[in-house]
């Protein structure tokens, strides 16, 4: 799983959907330091062409190359020739279109895809509606918005069912944790 979507019409394939973020540049040379949502984190750069939003909005931009290092992920884009064009970038989403992800096998989904479903408990109790995803050292979080917010972790078997159709997620968690 992974990524977050800026459309939240599941199934959609005209979506860009978000696996990382620029965090700044390194070096002279118009390289950036990129944080992945992929998992491994490499994945990332299986995407020749990205979709970047930055304060104008998405735009495509191409990269040329990209490489894990001991400090995490790094690229080079077409155009992007120095540090101070690469310093402009920090801050930018990181994107590929839906269409282009890889085929899930049944039972599996994009953090993308539990956006806005509603959110219960086994017993069949209302959490709230699934607002987002943050990243944890230890492990991601499913945050859940309702009468109170859940910090949900995302670890094996927490998320019991997945029912896109019916916009509904059932999740191993209790209303007052």
């Amino acid at each position: 799983m992974g990524g977050l979507t800026e459309s939240a019409e599941a199934g959609d394939t005209q979506r860009v959907v978000v696996l990382g973020r620029v965090n700044g540049a390194f070096g002279v040379t118009g390289w950036v330091k990129v944080q992945s949502y992929t998992d491994p984190v490499d994945n990332i750069l299986d995407y020749k062409i990205w979709q970047l939003r930055t304060r104008t909005g998405w735009s495509p931009i191409e990269v040329l190359e990209g490489r894990v290092t001991n400090k995490g992920i790094q690229a080079r884009f077409a155009g992007v020739t120095g540090r101070d064009a690469a310093a402009e970038l920090r801050g930018a989403d990181i994107g590929v279109w839906r269409s282009e992800l890889p085929q899930l096998e049944a039972g599996e989904y994009y953090w993308e895809d539990l956006l806005d479903l509603e959110a219960f408990t086994p017993g069949g109790e209302r959490l709230g509606k699934v607002d987002h995803f943050s990243e944890t050292p230890a492990h991601p979080l499913l945050i859940v918005k309702g009468e109170r917010e859940h910090w949900i972790p995302l670890v094996k078997g927490r998320i019991k069912s997945v029912d896109v159709a019916q916009r509904r997620v059932v999740v191993d968690w209790g209303l007052d944790w």
